[in-house]
């Protein structure tokens, strides 16, 4: 048996020994990005390069055995689609963010800010594209494009005139009011594959 086909063997063996013992795929998928962000943001940070990436694998680990877990128990969710899909991305921004803050802490927190604000930005496009391609709305949330524009307009104007520690704020809020629109989103477009599904089954 070749090394392939025994990993294959080995990850359904443990994703139907998941399966029945009552863990879903969508559960795994996201222990698998609370893995990640532990050790990224918890560890990397702070410069534990070490413990970061036995944690980080641990929870990619998981990543792997959620799409086998989705196929055994039925071929998964357009929702679970979505929610693994996001997950990559947003597991592979904080694992980028954090490796910023490490020397962010040096005298550089401003690279942090911007880096977590285009972070938190692009998953408010990407979640909108994934789940319209899913075929559900995706365009919803607090922050849409042109007002993230305006905030960060007024943020570097007040950098501008010198108040540094305005644009820094600025940023923080961006990152915030972005990550709550990308949760606004992931919530909308559950209503809708649940609402579809009924509608299916009606």
């Amino acid at each position: 048996m070749r090394a392939a086909e025994v990993i294959t063997w080995a990850r359904s063996a443990a994703a139907r020994l998941l399966l029945n013992a009552g863990v879903s795929a969508n559960a795994m998928t996201v222990l698998g990005l609370l893995g990640t962000v532990a050790g990224a943001v918890g560890f990397a940070a702070r410069g534990q390069l070490l413990i970061a990436t036995a944690i980080v694998t641990a929870g990619s680990l998981c990543d792997a055995l959620d799409g086998m877990m989705a196929r055994l128990s039925g071929g998964g969710t357009r929702f679970g689609a979505l929610l693994d899909s996001a997950s990559d991305r947003i597991g592979d921004g904080v694992i980028f963010a954090s490796l910023a803050f490490w020397p962010a802490g040096s005298g550089r927190p401003r690279a942090a800010a911007a880096l977590c604000c285009l972070v938190a930005a692009y998953l408010v496009s990407y979640v909108r594209a994934r789940a319209e391609g899913l075929g559900v709305s995706g365009e919803i949330g607090i922050a849409h494009r042109y007002l993230r524009l305006k905030i960060a307009g007024v943020g570097a104007l007040l950098g501008g005139l010198g108040l540094i520690w305005a644009l820094e704020v600025t940023l923080w809020v961006l990152t915030a009011l972005s990550t709550i629109t990308v949760a606004q989103r992931f919530v909308h477009a559950q209503r809708q594959f649940h609402t579809s599904h009924s509608m299916h089954e009606g």
